[in-house]
């Protein structure tokens, strides 16, 4: 396995140049996304530099307890992230969203870590993070997309789930329907990675370990797993969170509130 051409300071500032040359195509055609591609380009500098530093510190430390404090602060900044695009109006949202990202996260993770990758110790930081990384960013960008279109959904057909309520159907069979169309759209990303994957680009996953030197079938089979890990995470976690969810429209005695 040929070792990886490493990237030094010249490098680096000339892959910056790529972006002064995004910031100046935005110029010329007047689009406007100067300054937006700047600060992309400056705070994408920033966190992954800080990201380097704090794992390299969390790879060299090797402590259960670290890995699981570096993934509750991930955990939590993806919760809240995933509730400001919900709603910020509706109680108990993060909590909600925080509990059902990491349930579903923990269940996949412990499936693959017993019966799949077996690593000597179950913390073991190159797989634990990484994996828990994508994972987290997939079932946040699910639960908003569930969350955002399950309230959206409630709050323009509120008649119609009155109606069916006055007809005796109970808040979730009320809200059954749009449950299901909030979770479709929250998978639908998803299920077209999965059709197109391998045919139209390659993924990130298989993109870095290739680079890395891993041969290309052990990098493709480990993108099998990651996709599978994040379609039944994805799952998972939109039920949890449009189950929850709709709870906060409905009182004691089944009546529509919000």
């Amino acid at each position: 396995m040929q070792d990886l051409i490493k990237l030094d300071l010249v490098d680096l500032g000339i892959a910056v140049a790529l972006m002064a040359i995004a910031i100046a195509l935005s110029a010329w055609e007047k689009l406007g996304l100067e300054l937006n591609l700047a600060i992309a380009t400056g705070r994408t500098i920033l966190q992954l530099l800080v990201l380097g530093y704090v794992l390299d510190f969390i790879f060299a430390l090797d402590d259960a307890w670290a890995v699981l404090a570096i993934l509750t602060i991930m955990l939590t900044i993806t919760a809240i992230v995933a509730r400001n695009r919900i709603s910020q109006k509706i109680p108990y949202v993060l909590p909600l969203v925080w509990g059902a990202i990491l349930i579903s996260t923990a269940l996949t993770l412990v499936y693959t870590n017993l019966l799949i990758i077996q690593p000597e110790r179950w913390y073991e930081p190159r797989y634990l993070i990484p994996l828990a990384g994508i994972m987290l960013g997939n079932a946040m960008n699910a639960a908003a997309i569930a969350g955002e279109r399950l309230v959206s959904i409630i709050n323009t057909s509120r008649l119609e789930i009155e109606t069916h309520l006055s007809l005796g159907a109970t808040p979730q069979q009320a809200v059954s329907q749009y449950r299901k169309e909030a979770i479709r759209a929250a998978l639908i990303p998803t299920l077209n990675q999965m059709m197109l994957v391998g045919m139209v680009a390659l993924p990130g996953i298989t993109t870095g370990q290739l680079l890395a030197g891993v041969k290309p079938l052990d990098a493709v089979s480990y993108e099998i797993l990651i996709i599978f890990m994040v379609a039944v995470a994805n799952l998972l976690t939109t039920v949890l969170v449009t189950k929850g969810l709709y709870r906060q429209f409905f009182n004691s005695a089944a009546q529509l509130v919000r």
